[in-house]
């Protein structure tokens, strides 16, 4: 499954999924791979499990953001700057 971080909570290790209108998933520090903990806002994927207090995210994964694909004729940066903006 996929969602995002609706709320996370650094000091006691857990936080929240969103769950669209339903009750929010649970996340814990221990169910977090490849990170210590979420960031809201942040896109995520997961196992949902149903416990006795509700649903628990598992194996919680921070989902990559894909990179465009252009093509640029050879310039390394082509982003283009407004005259007197500094970058």
């Amino acid at each position: 499954m996929q969602t995002v971080v609706k709320k996370w909570f650094r000091d006691k290790d857990y936080g929240y999924l969103d769950n669209g209108g339903a009750s929010d998933i649970i996340v814990r520090k221990a169910d977090l791979i490849g990170c210590q903990f979420l960031k809201v806002g942040v896109t995520v994927e997961f196992e949902c499990h149903q416990e006795k207090k509700g649903l628990v995210a598992k194996k919680v994964k921070i989902k990559k953001k894909q990179k465009n694909k252009k093509h640029h004729s050879g310039n390394k940066n082509p982003k283009k700057f407004p005259f007197g903006v500094m970058t």
